[in-house]
């Protein structure tokens, strides 16, 4: 993508710099066929990421559930205090992680993690330490899979993704833009696969009461206003059959016209 190549490049540990202790987050969904416009409205104030010399950094993430999927359905209903429990790999380096987020009622998310060994990237809960990391930060459990009736707390393998992730800061290192394309999924209980990859998923993080950014005010030029969306809670959606889908059917008709029209 050349634009990216023509952007001021920037590395992790110059990256470190960018501290934001009390931020909001704001996400946006857009057409994949918008980025390059996008890039090069904002293109002189933003610092691109560079990992090994290159500006997209490949993601795969596992999102774990009960088999009743009460983290999803708490989302869906809209439940301020709640948790989303994952496994993701940066490929471009080499890192695992487990990860656990927390929203509180206030709607602050404050993410733990510990790492993993990449091999052990579908067999996360079977490590020890990763147990007694769950068992510490969630009301959750895991179980052998030659229980034959395990607790409703449970955790399930249920969701993998896969998507390309560009990752912006503002020249005056205040403000980070991540752009996530190319998102799939494929959902291990049902076996259902779907492709976004018409989507772009854009989430600004900044201090609390900054003015508006470039990136926000090249978004709001381009009729793109504000949406949250959790990748995989529209994954789940979109793939599991069984799932509760009512407060997520705008998002979804949002994507599919997206969808038809590119």
């Amino acid at each position: 993508m050349s634009i990216l190549e023509q952007m001021s490049p920037i590395g992790l540990e110059d990256m470190k710099a960018v501290r934001l202790m009390n931020r909001v987050d704001q996400k946006y969904m857009a057409s994949a066929s918008l980025l390059e416009e996008l890039l090069e409205r904002i293109a002189g104030e933003y610092y691109v990421q560079h990992i090994e010399s290159e500006p997209l950094a490949p993601y795969r993430t596992l999102y774990f559930d009960t088999a009743a999927l009460d983290m999803y359905t708490m989302h869906h209903n809209q439940k301020l205090n709640r948790q989303k429990l994952r496994v993701r790999t940066y490929r471009s380096t080499d890192t695992t992680f487990f990860e656990i987020k927390n929203k509180d009622n206030k709607k602050k998310t404050h993410k733990v993690r510990i790492p993993i060994d990449v091999s052990l990237f579908d067999r996360a809960l079977e490590i020890p330490e990763v147990i007694d990391f769950i068992g510490k930060n969630t009301p959750y459990t895991t179980h052998s899979p030659q229980l034959a009736d395990p607790s409703s707390s449970s955790l399930h393998p249920c969701l993998e993704n896969h998507f390309e992730r560009i990752t912006l800061v503002d020249k005056g290192m205040s403000e980070r833009i991540t752009i996530d394309r190319g998102i799939c999924f494929h959902n291990r209980k049902s076996g259902l696969d779907a492709d976004i990859s018409q989507l772009l998923v854009i989430e600004v993080k900044h201090e609390v009461g900054a003015p508006m950014s470039d990136i926000e005010r090249a978004l709001h030029d381009l009729h793109t206003p504000p949406r949250r969306m959790s990748k995989y809670c529209i994954g789940t959606a979109l793939t599991d059959p069984a799932a509760k889908k009512n407060r997520f059917k705008e998002k979804l008709l949002y994507i599919n016209k997206i969808s038809k029209s590119t």
